[in-house]
């Protein structure tokens, strides 16, 4: 399905057909009005921070009574680099802030590790975000116009492009230091680089790999503060997002390095779990050091004395002095931060949202609630790699063949009634539905641009029947033709999340509504470490998938957005030759992705994301199944909160907030810190020090 040269403009021919609803596809029903949603003031980079240094410097008075004055820590401006960034009190929506107090989270995962960039999950819900720190940072892009998008400078406080655009030569921030006092060097970033991204026997927790910053990049270190990136594709911007949360962040090579297979008699096992989650006093470049763990209990973090960021008046940060993680379920995290036992919540799960909102109504209510737009979508993802990904059984090879069938994906789109799937999750004016590719709610959405093709059984039955699937002995499941997987029932395994009901009741539905269509489908409900373990390696026929940033924001993981390399697709992946097997339009998909990376122009780019989003749509390349808006629960007695901060847009709120940033003045603080004017101790002692 060529677009054509005069190419990337859709045709009017095109649009009036989508518009006239009168043959398939058409045009999505626009959503539901939501009135409950937050307002950004947008602002430009140079509003939010720069790097300089300050006259002076200052910290909690007992940090320097109990710790600088006692010998056991060197003054504060002595901990600091050359340049620290700086926060400007002019984006604090509150103002400069106070020592004090405690941020209290409450997750539903558990710690395998501390070893980020060795694969280890610290649990989610915001510890890894509070522990690493990254080259560039993407989370407070919510707020920046969008005329001046682009990354933030973060661990590199700058950068520019050779003449030619194919290197880019990244300076990072003189003299940080790790929370231990060791100094933050090119030797860290080249470790994760060298012995992490491009070691095949390493996976990091957000799966990092070489074809993530383009296929054929080269990185190298000029000297202690310096490094610089060769890229394939000249001035390839699109990759500074990548070195962002969480593909670029790099550990401590300093405790890492020796435990490595590379520079110890260690196997790779060895190295992922050395550092599991009772070790305490991980050395981070976050702004606060895990000093306690108790299992199934709570993980505390102590602030970092060596934290490299300050606001205005010179006052190190962070402002809080202690963050907890306590380790109970998701859905328990929204009902304690509604109740106030909680401070901070992303309210993603629609099931709760009817309820948060009565609570939140009160005005005696201990939180707030803020609605974003509506950029949360599920999919379900058919396999499409013929190519042995996976090593699927016979089977499972008969059902990818027919996952390639353009009729049979539009068979099972036009079976998912996505009204009724959307109401059973939550009433009102929540959910939507969601033909599939970009979200409604984001700015590279055209309505115009989207095939829709609507909840038609008898049409989807013919569909089927143009795939060649039949029920040839009458038990109402079509079969495989004969000679095909024996010619039995067409079943279908479906990988489904079992962490999230979300993730639950849409495999349910989809359970429901493919049996009158004649497709058997049978629930592989995991947990979501089996659930991602199973996805990694292609293990799935189709799977229930909560999509991620490259839907929302597009310009952050775009590489994910179709399969530009051999691993960049979460449903379509090279087999052990390392070689794709691309569907026609899947090749159109993965050229108008590269024309998207190597442009520099936005209208482009717009116009781009609308070819790509009609050949998503009309080829039905994923089936949207259901999308709509997440919340964020923050107590009152917080201070400086963003508005209208996104529960993830270019990263999870956790990050968005600036958490570093945030403070409770003091007539509202509270007695929650558990190792109050203590700080982390040496790295794998227990607990924090007096």
């Amino acid at each position: 399905m060529a677009l054509g040269g005069a190419g990337l403009l859709l045709s009017a021919s095109v649009v009036a057909a989508f518009a006239a609803g009168t043959e398939k596809p058409t045009l999505p029903p626009d959503p539901p009005k939501f009135e409950a949603q937050g307002q950004v003031d947008y602002v430009s980079q140079a509003d939010i921070f720069e790097f300089k240094a300050l006259p002076d410097y200052h910290e909690p008075d007992w940090v320097t009574k109990n710790f600088v004055d006692a010998g056991k820590l060197p003054p504060v401006k002595d901990r600091l680099p050359k340049e620290p960034l700086v926060y400007k009190k002019g984006n604090m929506v509150d103002g400069l802030g106070v020592y004090g107090d405690t941020l209290r989270h409450v997750i539903g995962g558990r710690p395998e590790g501390w070893n980020y960039i060795g694969g280890q999950t610290q649990g989610w819900g915001g510890i890894d975000i509070g522990l690493s720190e990254c080259l560039t940072r993407s989370g407070p892009l919510f707020e920046i116009k969008p005329s001046e998008l682009q990354p933030l400078p973060n661990l590199a406080k700058s950068w520019e492009w050779s003449k030619d655009g194919h290197q880019l030569t990244m300076h990072l921030v003189e003299g940080a230091k790790w929370s231990d006092g060791v100094p933050f060097t090119s030797e860290d970033v080249m470790f994760y680089w060298n012995d992490n991204v491009n070691d095949p026997n390493v996976t990091p927790l957000n799966g990092a790999k070489p074809g993530t910053f383009g296929e054929g990049t080269t990185l190298e270190a000029k000297d202690d503060y310096t490094i610089v990136w060769t890229f394939k594709q000249p001035f390839a911007k699109q990759y500074l997002y990548q070195m962002a949360y969480g593909t670029f962040c790099p550990g401590p090579a300093h405790i890492l390095k020796p435990q490595h297979p590379k520079y110890s008699k260690n196997t790779y096992d060895q190295y992922k779990n050395a550092f599991p989650p009772e070790y305490m006093n991980i050395p981070t470049m976050g702004a606060w050091v895990p000093v306690e763990y108790r299992p199934d209990d709570i993980i505390v973090m102590r602030r970092n004395p060596y934290y490299w960021k300050v606001d205005e008046a010179g006052n190190q940060l962070p402002y809080l002095n202690e963050m907890h993680y306590k380790l109970s379920t998701w859905a328990d995290r929204d009902v304690q931060a509604v109740a106030g036992s909680g401070d901070f919540s992303n309210l993603e799960q629609p099931e709760s949202f009817v309820e948060a909102l009565k609570r939140s109504a009160n005005p005696a209510a201990p939180a707030r609630l803020e609605f974003g737009p509506r950029i949360i979508g599920y999919s379900l993802y058919p396999n499409l790699s013929a190519n042995g990904w996976g090593e699927p059984d016979e089977r499972g090879q008969a059902v990818r063949e027919l996952n390639r069938n353009e009729h049979f994906r539009k068979a099972i789109t036009e079976a998912v009634d996505r009204q009724r799937l959307g109401e059973s999750l939550v009433k009102g004016p929540f959910t939507t539905i969601y033909p599939g590719g970009l979200y409604s709610g984001t700015a590279y959405y055209d309505k115009a641009s989207t095939a829709y093709y609507p909840f038609n059984l008898e049409s989807a039955k013919a569909e089927l029947a143009e795939a060649g699937l039949k029920d040839t002995d009458g038990d109402g499941i079509v079969n495989f033709p004969a000679g095909t997987a024996g010619g039995k029932n067409v079943e279908v395994t479906l990988l489904v999340n079992g962490d999230y009901q979300t993730d639950k009741s849409l495999g349910d539905g989809i359970v429901a509504m493919m049996e009158p269509l004649g497709i058997r489908v049978i629930l592989n409900t995991v947990d979501g470490k089996q659930r991602d373990a199973l996805q990694q390696a292609g293990k799935f026929d189709w799977m229930v998938f909560r999509n991620q940033e490259e839907m929302t924001s597009v310009v952050q993981k775009t590489v994910n957005l179709a399969p530009v390399g051999p691993k960049t697709s979460w449903f379509h992946r090279a087999g052990k030759d390392d070689q794709l097997d691309l569907l026609p339009f899947e090749q159109e998909l993965v050229d108008v992705v590269n024309k998207f990376i190597n442009s520099g122009d936005g209208d482009e780019q717009r116009e781009l994301m609308k070819q790509y989003q009609k050949l998503y749509t009309e080829n039905v390349y994923g089936i949207g199944l259901t999308q709509y808006p997440g919340a964020l629960i923050i107590n009152k007695r917080f201070a400086n909160v963003p508005k209208g901060t996104p529960i993830n847009l270019f990263n999870w709120a956790e990050d968005s907030v600036i958490r570093e940033r945030m403070y409770v003045p003091t007539d509202k603080q509270g007695n929650y810190e558990l190792h109050a004017q203590t700080l982390p101790g040496a790295p794998g002692s227990a607990g924090p020090i007096k």
